[in-house]
């Protein structure tokens, strides 16, 4: 048996009576993403964004490539604030050779707790040329394309990461008439809270006479299904994470188009 570290042979062996090898001409492309060719930062722990991405995403000629960020699945105020060490190597994980016309950050609390700016000017770092966005700015962009200034909060965190998301809101001047909160600190129970159960919390937070829409935030709950039906009931506009943030995206990199499931949003 030959030993292992000895030298190498990289010969390829003869077979016999095999034909030869022929060297192919080719031609290349610009490769996937005709429209655009977007980064997504998820969260180790996330189980919804990447499918509910996916619907809006589909048809509309955009190429989205995800990247996986290391995080607690226990959702506290520190343990969010931890990922900031993990993002530049995160972002970098994402090839800047791909040319990305834009990249997300997708975690509303991450970002609350860490910064906007401070998320923008880690990716960037690691990719120059591409336009940055995350749940918080996407949603602030969103409630000013929707002239939205009262709305209702939604959230499945502990009250000190809710509050942290309100003070931000209402910092950026969006007044929050109403907060509810399923408060919860497990991502996994997170990710299994039902559509109906967000329907619910939407519909009876949303009812507040002193609010002109709903924010529904948090990545990990799965709310883009019911927003239509959200709207529809409440006469009012319902905006998530993972809409605002795929909307920002588009927009970004110049797609105005419009899935059904959208919502209001969408339609602005």
């Amino acid at each position: 048996m030959p030993s292992l570290d000895g030298p190498r042979d990289d010969r390829i062996p003869a077979v016999p009576n095999a034909p030869e090898i022929q060297t192919l001409t080719f031609e290349t492309d610009a490769g996937n993403g005709r429209g655009a060719r977007i980064g997504l930062i998820v969260l180790q722990t996330d189980q919804t964004i990447e499918p509910e991405f996916a619907s809006v995403f589909r048809g509309k000629g955009i190429t989205l490539h995800h990247v996986r960020i290391r995080n607690a699945s226990d959702v506290t105020p520190q343990t969010l604030r931890q990922m900031e060490r993990e993002l530049p190597e995160t972002a970098s994980l994402l090839p800047r050779r791909f040319g990305f016309n834009a990249i997300g950050y997708g975690c509303t609390s991450g970002t609350t707790m860490i910064g906007e700016a401070r998320v923008d000017r880690i990716i960037r770092r690691a990719h120059p040329d591409a336009k940055t966005s995350n749940p918080l700015t996407a949603c602030k962009a969103a409630l000013s394309a929707l002239a939205l200034k009262r709305i209702a909060l939604v959230t499945p965190y502990v009250p000190s990461v809710t509050a942290e998301l309100r003070r931000n809101l209402e910092a950026a001047g969006f007044r929050t008439g109403a907060v509810a909160s399923f408060n919860q600190s497990d991502e996994f129970t997170v990710a299994r809270i039902t559509p109906g159960s967000i329907l619910d919390a939407v519909e009876s937070v949303g009812a507040c006479k002193d609010c002109d829409g709903v924010f529904v935030a948090c990545t990990g709950l799965r709310a883009l299904p019911v927003i239509p039906a959200a709207e529809a009931r409440l006469g009012k506009p319902v905006v998530s994470s993972n809409q605002a943030l795929a909307w920002h995206l588009m927009r970004l990199t110049g797609i105005d188009d419009s899935p059904e499931e959208g919502g209001q949003l969408f339609r602005t």
